[in-house]
């Protein structure tokens, strides 16, 4: 019998010896491996932090302690080992058990997560009020060191060192995030490594000395006035200690036996206090060791070579790389600014190409909008691709620091729309809302590669602040023929009609294609409307067809509130149209996790469901 089929909640491990907490660890590494293999996930850092997971629920009694995961993608050991075992099965899966923690899943998930250089910031504020409660708990914070490159994170450590307040922090240091890490804080945390050789010194003096008849003692506590100076020969600027904090570290982060010796000792320290501890990102099995950054996210793929299911095709986020590096070729002012996603946004050619001309500034895109507006000013043209459920983290710096300024910074906003598995903290249907209460801005969006390519070379050419939004994954199947020339804030007529105008925005435009044909079979005759600018809206062109169809519908990847759907209606009710009108989009709330298709025909977006209400309006 496994180790893992006796466990149904944190209790259960502490009847284990360590043999038995080393199988377990094994055993637990199979099953991620074959569930994240079939279903796709988050490998890497989950492989990487098992044994410390282990170690937490040994020795915190859950869920009366808490835990805070920061991001959240490296809780499926985890949510497997407090009574979810089974359902992990579905994990991601529509319907089906959500990748990041959730509070309303389960009463051991203490705070929902989904972003990064959050916990900190969390778990203080539940051990505040636990301290107003007058309650005892522990309250634990586990963040990679790849987040703590995000501000977010040194302005919790700040307040939380200041405050005194019994928390800790665990800092899972495998010298990764998405892509590697840069910056400062990597730099230091890979000299805090080496304090392994001056805790192991230390030790060894300490020890030697109290073993010294009568003096010994004595001379302990001489030895500890020149600590501080020994520290600062051999550990300069100790961070963590300067903010407040007990520093305790490193430790092995794949030793059960040491992990939990340091997490003990950990609870008698009152005050706030940091674990170092050192993890291998993608621990035991060999293509996510040494290909990290490919399988921190991963979609199905086969466990013997290690290669995806699905062939490799291309999709926006290469096609835009590639179109950056011609464009940078024939400009030397275009520079790329990116938050610690050069992969997954398509940067690696440029990075390669430009490395002079590539800022990767680490998980901090408030610092990422804001330096690029600094390059902007001086004459540059930055292109920030940042995931569009990360461009909310940054908000305030679009309008205070780009838009206001009408500085010409082209913000490419990668992921937008419905992305499917990854759920509700990573959707990407809020940017065309948001961006369109930001004056002075321009809002694109390309119904395929060749016009994502054409607002590329518009905008480095406009000398304003520009948005191109675009989704995950490749173009759809219609073949349209070469875009027209972009032109600021006109649409682009695709083809006429008599009966129904369908104004539609990004990807949808090639869904419209399929439903135009599908209407054509019970002779009702479209005229679409490929948008491309939410904003400026193009609203002749679109009033034009209006009073020729009296029929108007709106199709967008985005939710319905602020985005194209408003656009329309408010362009009907100010020049007082008599018209019907159907909006086809996502509804005003937070869409959970499936795959597109599935949330696609859940909401109506999917070809027939439109068909049939514009057949119920004709």
């Amino acid at each position: 019998m496994k180790i893992l089929d006796k466990i149904d909640n944190p209790k259960d491990l502490k009847d284990l010896n360590l043999k038995e907490k080393d199988k377990l660890a094994l055993e637990l590494r199979e099953y991620i491996l074959d569930v994240v293999s079939k279903n796709g996930g988050h490998l890497a850092s989950n492989l990487g932090i098992v044994e410390l997971t282990i170690a937490m629920l040994s020795v915190y009694n859950l869920p009366k302690d808490k835990i805070v995961y920061d991001v959240g993608h490296q809780s499926y050991v985890h949510k497997i080992l407090t009574g979810r075992k089974e359902e992990f099965k579905t994990l991601r899966k529509y319907k089906g058990m959500p990748g990041f923690p959730k509070i309303s899943e389960s009463k051991y998930d203490s705070f929902g997560t989904g972003h990064s250089s959050t916990s900190i910031s969390a778990a203080l504020g539940m051990a505040q009020a636990r301290d107003l409660k007058g309650e005892d708990n522990e309250v634990i914070a586990v963040i990679g060191d790849g987040a703590l490159t995000g501000g977010m994170a040194f302005e919790a450590l700040n307040d939380a060192g200041s405050s005194k307040t019994n928390i800790t922090v665990i800092l899972n240091d495998n010298e990764m995030s998405i892509s590697k890490n840069v910056g400062g804080m990597s730099l230091r945390l890979g000299k805090l490594r080496s304090k392994r050789f001056y805790k192991k010194s230390n030790e060894i003096v300490k020890n030697s000395l109290n073993k010294v008849p009568i003096v010994g003692t004595g001379m302990v506590k001489a030895t500890k006035k020149v600590k501080k100076g020994i520290k600062n020969l051999l550990l300069p600027n100790m961070l963590f200690e300067d903010l407040g904090f007990t520093y305790l570290g490193p430790v092995d982060g794949h030793n059960i036996e040491d992990l939990e010796g340091m997490l003990r000792i950990g609870k008698k320290i009152d005050g706030p206090k940091l674990i170092h501890v050192i993890t291998t990102k993608g621990k035991g099995y060999e293509f996510s060791e040494k290909y990290p950054d490919k399988f921190h996210g991963t979609s199905a793929f086969n466990i013997k070579t290690g290669k995806g299911l699905k062939k490799k095709s291309d999709d926006y986020s290469k096609i835009f790389g590639e179109e950056l590096v011609k464009l940078a070729s024939k400009n030397k002012k275009i520079v790329a600014v990116c938050a610690a996603m050069k992969t997954g946004t398509g940067l690696v050619p440029f990075s390669e190409k430009y490395p002079d001309r590539f800022f990767d500034v680490g998980i901090a895109e408030q610092h990422a909008l804001t330096f690029a507006a600094g390059l902007a000013k001086e004459g540059f043209i930055p292109f920030v691709p940042i995931y569009s459920s990360f461009y909310q983290r940054a908000y305030d710096q679009v309008i205070h620091d780009i838009a206001i300024q009408k500085l010409p910074v082209i913000m490419c906003v990668d992921r937008a729309g419905n992305v499917g598995n990854d759920g509700e903290t990573h959707q990407g249907l809020f940017d065309l809302s948001f961006f369109n209460l930001v004056p002075n801005l321009t809002i694109m969006n390309p119904k395929d590669f060749k016009e994502l390519e054409s607002m590329m070379k518009f905008a480095t050419l406009a000398n304003k602040p520009i948005v191109i939004r675009y989704p995950r994954g490749g173009e759809g199947s219609y073949k349209f023929r070469r875009p027209s020339k972009i032109e600021m804030g006109k649409a682009e007529t695709i083809c006429e009609g008599s009966d129904v105008t369908i104004v539609a925005i990004g990807k949808m435009v090639d869904r419209v294609m399929a439903v135009k044909e599908e209407l054509l079979k019970d002779n009702i005759s479209c005229e679409v409307i490929n948008a491309r600018f939410l904003k400026p809206f193009d609203d002749k062109t679109v009033i034009d067809s209006i009073k020729k169809t009296n029929l108007v519908v709106t199709i967008e990847d985005s939710i319905l509130t602020g985005g194209l759907a408003s656009k329309v209606k408010e362009l009907i009710v100010d020049n007082s149209l008599n018209t019907k009108l159907i909006t086809c989009g996502y509804p005003d709330k937070f869409i959970q996790h499936g795959s597109v298709d599935e949330l696609e025909k859940e909401y109506e977006l999917d070809v027939n469901s439109i068909v049939n209400k514009i057949k119920s309006k004709c």
